[in-house]
């Protein structure tokens, strides 16, 4: 499991203040390696991939760069009061992603890096490829969201209730320096009513890069109308659609996950 105690922290100014960043190289110690940058979902961290980055890299040769989001893991938590627009994900997307990769001198390695996210994580991958296409080499997405659907808001309803009632405030404390900032900042925004009309479809078709668009069939926070429609929008895009498998499929089916990735891979980044 990645731990706090072996991440780093890198300082960015972004929101009108400076911001520690968390974040952890995994994967092949090779600087030359093709780089994996991994995005996490709408309650995730550094910690929260436990290995799996690690595991996915070594498998298919790659450095892995993990990293905790504002509001996340041990970075820098929301301000008291803070909440967050229905644009986080794109700001996350055109802002901070190209300030830290700038900062650790991703964005001037090359080949250019690939993006691997989940969930909100796998919204921010999509945006930034339609943002940046040429500093993409691929992006693989596990359960993203392109719309909001009604089974999305009713499970973070859900949630919600859980985070009232439950220890999901001191099981999330294990990941995060905050967990308040983790969970509310997340939570808040999905169930805004103005949050309803989100919808990054239009931007999908400057994507040019190669997509791999991941998704459980017993998925409880969207369905396969998701990677159904980035195919529709994004030329050449491959989908898995994984039986046994929830909104987590790094978590739920993490070998079949890992042979398609890499199948994945090794087919793109030959042809490039």
């Amino acid at each position: 499991m990645i731990s706090s105690s072996n991440s780093d922290r890198v300082v960015l100014n972004w929101d009108g203040r400076q911001q520690q960043i968390e974040y952890r190289w995994v994967g092949c110690a090779d600087a030359s390696a093709p780089v994996l940058v991994f995005l996490h979902e709408g309650l995730g961290s550094v910690a929260m991939w436990r290995d799996f980055p690690h595991r996915l890299c070594m498998a298919c040769g790659l450095r892995g760069l993990v990293y905790s989001r504002p509001g996340y893991g041990r970075s820098t938590p929301r301000r008291p009061g803070e909440r967050w627009g229905p644009d986080f994900m794109h700001r996350q997307a055109r802002e901070l992603l190209p300030a830290l990769l700038a900062a650790l001198g991703v964005d001037q390695s090359q080949p250019a890096p690939w993006l691997f996210g989940h969930s909100d994580g796998g919204s921010i991958a999509l945006l930034y490829a339609a943002f940046a296409p040429d500093r993409v080499g691929g992006a693989i997405v596990l359960a993203p969201h392109i719309l909001v659907e009604p089974v999305s808001v009713a499970s973070i309803a859900q949630t919600r209730q859980a985070w009232q009632t439950t220890d999901l405030r001191d099981r999330l404390a294990r990941y995060h320096d905050d967990p308040d900032s983790a969970f509310l900042g997340w939570n808040e925004v999905w169930l805004d009513p103005a949050f309803r009309s989100w919808d990054i479809r239009p931007e999908l078709g400057a994507i040019g890069c190669p997509v791999l668009a991941v998704q459980g069939l017993e998925d409880e926070y969207g369905t396969l109308a998701q990677i159904r429609g980035i195919a529709e929008r994004v030329a050449g895009t491959e989908l898995l659609e994984l039986a046994g498998c929830g909104h987590s499929p790094h978590r739920d089916q993490p070998e079949a996950l890992t042979r398609a990735v890499a199948d994945f891979l090794a087919r793109h980044r030959r042809a490039g």
